[in-house]
């Protein structure tokens, strides 16, 4: 893990957290119990998540919930002294409106902000992402990972005559993948549409064609996908043998 930067760039910002999925990788465990509430040791996921944002001096949030949205309410009443160091801010959708266009029922994004998906463990450096953004002058920057994907399987490529030109055994590729945390200028919602269904990338696409500047801050820190079963069940390990003090992982 490199060392935290020692500018504070993301401190006072504010953070919108993306908590109405409903979990559908991890079904049956999800049917009755939030995706952001998966258990992590003696916490859940979210308030992992919101922890790391306390330390980079990020303490106003507000979460998008949908899916089970009461237990989620119902649990941060009963954590009252988590609730005294936060700007505690929820936004419900009647109906889901996607990763994007959620940010359109959320008042108030005046300035730059923070936005990622409630179902995450990371130590990423919040200040390095924003840092970066700012020297990009873009008007939205994605956090990205590398992921190595392996087939394993031979893989063959034929031509238009079926004959065979190539073989490969167990192929991989390796990937720019986003982490599901962004870094926003609020000129980006102006092509949110309000109540209307948006996806994140058909938010980038949008971006791309108005000649917006959209960058990806790439980082080899910790990032495990929670809503994967295989990195939920990594994430459990390193929080077992480590506890939740993200730095040391």
């Amino acid at each position: 893990m490199k060392r935290a930067s020692t500018s504070r760039d993301a401190a006072g910002l504010r953070a919108v957290i993306l908590a109405g999925g409903k979990g559908t990788r991890l079904q049956p465990f999800t049917a009755s119990f939030p995706k952001p509430l998966v258990p992590l040791g003696d916490k859940p996921v979210l308030e992992i998540l919101i922890r790391r944002l306390l330390a980079h001096g990020i303490n106003d949030v507000t979460l998008t919930l949908g899916h089970l949205a009461e237990l989620i309410k119902a649990y941060f009443d009963h954590r009252q002294s988590l609730r005294q160091q936060l700007k505690l801010r929820y936004v419900h959708e009647e109906e889901p409106t996607g990763t994007a266009g959620s940010l359109a029922l959320v008042p108030g994004l005046k300035r730059t902000f923070l936005a990622m998906n409630g179902d995450l463990l990371t130590n990423l450096d919040f200040h390095a992402l924003v840092r970066f953004h700012r020297q990009q002058d873009a008007v939205l920057t994605i956090a990205t990972h590398t992921r190595h994907v392996k087939v394993d399987l031979g893989v063959i490529t034929l031509d238009r005559q079926h004959r065979i030109i190539a073989y490969h055994e167990k192929p991989e590729s390796t990937y720019h993948v986003s982490m599901g945390v962004y870094v926003y200028e609020p000129r980006a919602l102006r092509h949110i549409e309000h109540g209307r269904h948006l996806d994140f990338p058909a938010l980038v696409q949008r971006l791309l064609d108005h000649g917006e500047r959209v960058c990806a801050y790439t980082t080899d820190c910790l990032w495990l996908d929670i809503g994967r079963p295989d990195d939920y069940a990594r994430a459990q390990e390193l929080v077992a043998k480590h506890g939740d003090s993200l730095d040391v992982l």
